[in-house]
């Protein structure tokens, strides 16, 4: 199951978008019955994940918190990803294109640190592949 969650007002989200693009990374990594939950939420609830843990008291683009667990119920809990909306839509404007893109992109990277990728070339080659498999085409890019 993929569960989609909006904690932010300021911003509208297309959730069948984020729910369709995690549907698309779950079947392309091979993942079966794998739950994943993505949150977009405020400044202030970043910053109190990542002071919480991580200790860095300060909003950020997007926090992972991989679980990585068989849950009752027999399915293979993934994890759960956070983006902040304020940041992304920040970020956006240096980046050159539009939030749904921004979020887009943070999502994939969220993703990935929930499959075990850390920040190396490696996650990065890994990132380009995805966006160019999965973004690309949808966007006209």
């Amino acid at each position: 199951m993929i569960e989609i969650i909006n904690q932010q007002k300021r911003h509208r989200i297309n959730k069948n978008n984020f729910k369709n693009l995690l549907k698309r990374l779950v079947e392309f990594y091979k993942l079966e019955d794998h739950d994943v939950t993505l949150a977009f939420v405020n400044n202030r609830t970043i910053k109190k994940l990542n002071n919480r843990f991580l200790n860095k008291n300060a909003p950020t683009d997007v926090l992972s918190f991989p679980i990585n667990e068989k849950g009752a119920d027999g399915k293979f809990y993934l994890g759960d990803i956070i983006i902040c909306v304020p940041q992304a839509s920040k970020q956006c404007f240096s980046e050159k294109h539009d939030l749904e893109r921004e979020m887009e992109l943070l999502t994939i990277h969220g993703f990935l640190h929930l499959l075990g990728f850390e920040h190396f070339a490696e996650m990065e080659e890994e990132e380009n592949t995805i966006r160019n498999l999965l973004l690309e085409g949808e966007h006209g890019n």
